[in-house]
């Protein structure tokens, strides 16, 4: 009996010393929602961006890498990524949490100063990430609906843009880390139990609000209406199209919605049951 008292007694010290913790970090649902919210705009500015490029297919092949991509089997696009990751990582960029990259690299030392960045996350769910799945989703179905037909030998450029889209997109969705970390302490009881049965198909229903999603993904079609016009300091909104009634805009709103609605959020969620899996190691 006695046991069990200072078991239930830990238990409730160590959710009291979580709690303290992420109250002194600034962590909460309201912080979560306006990072999020935020990312919202990065996201839709760096698919307009990119969506100014054609496809420039070369760029995604080894050939247009030379012989350092025909080495290793990679196209110029990784190569780029790979090698802008090196000198990142040695400016600092991945020592805060937030930021995860895609080819992970051991760098002795950093040019940054140095920084201590709160332990907002469990440390045992904290290398939580689905890079692999964002890069896939990009280069074979985003990007095909992105960019146009076409080839104009900007590939750096190409690529670079590239870039930016796929730090957005894993900035933003593996985030899911800091949102299930935030509904954990939120419900401790409740996700402790179904953490420990590994159920996983409970754990993603008790997560889940349609209606916050709903209203996520109508936000991003209206920021690329709003964000992707051309416009004038005289006149009205140009449509970029004078023989069209309907506006014509950067990027299609409908494909922003439907990359929030098929792999966004679905892969968010998908961070956010892995980490509360390992919420408790």
């Amino acid at each position: 009996m006695a046991a069990v008292t200072l078991q239930r007694h830990l238990l409730l010290c160590n959710a009291t010393l979580v709690l303290l913790l992420h109250l002194c970090s600034g962590l909460s649902l309201d912080t979560v929602r306006d990072f999020l919210t935020r990312e919202e705009d990065a996201i839709v500015f760096s698919l307009i961006e990119r969506a100014r490029y054609p496809a420039n297919a070369p760029a995604y092949g080894p050939a247009a890498a030379g012989d350092l991509g025909r080495l290793h089997g990679a196209s110029f696009a990784e190569m780029f990524v790979r090698e802008s990751e090196a000198v990142q990582a040695k400016a600092g960029r991945y020592q805060s949490l937030q930021e995860i990259p895609f080819f992970p690299f051991r760098v002795p030392f950093t040019l940054a100063p140095p920084y201590n960045f709160t332990a907002e996350l469990h440390a045992a769910a904290a290398s939580v990430n689905v890079n692999g799945a964002i890069w896939s989703t990009y280069f074979s179905q985003l990007l095909p609906l992105l960019a146009k037909n076409g080839d104009d030998g900007n590939y750096a450029a190409t690529v670079a843009s590239d870039l930016v889209c796929l730090q957005a997109l894993s900035r933003r969705i593996n985030y899911g880390r800091y949102v299930a970390e935030v509904k954990f302490i939120g419900d401790q009881q409740n996700y402790t139990t179904l953490i420990r049965k590994k159920d996983k198909d409970a754990l993603m229903k008790l997560l889940t609000s349609e209606a916050q999603e709903d209203v996520v993904k109508r936000r991003v079609q209206k920021k690329a209406m709003v964000f992707g016009q051309n416009v004038t300091l005289d006149g009205p909104v140009e449509t970029g199209n004078s023989n069209s009634s309907q506006t014509s805009f950067k990027v299609d709103p409908s494909l922003v919605y439907k990359l929030y609605d098929k792999w966004v959020i679905p892969l968010t969620k998908q961070v956010e049951v892995e980490y509360l899996l390992h919420r408790l190691d």
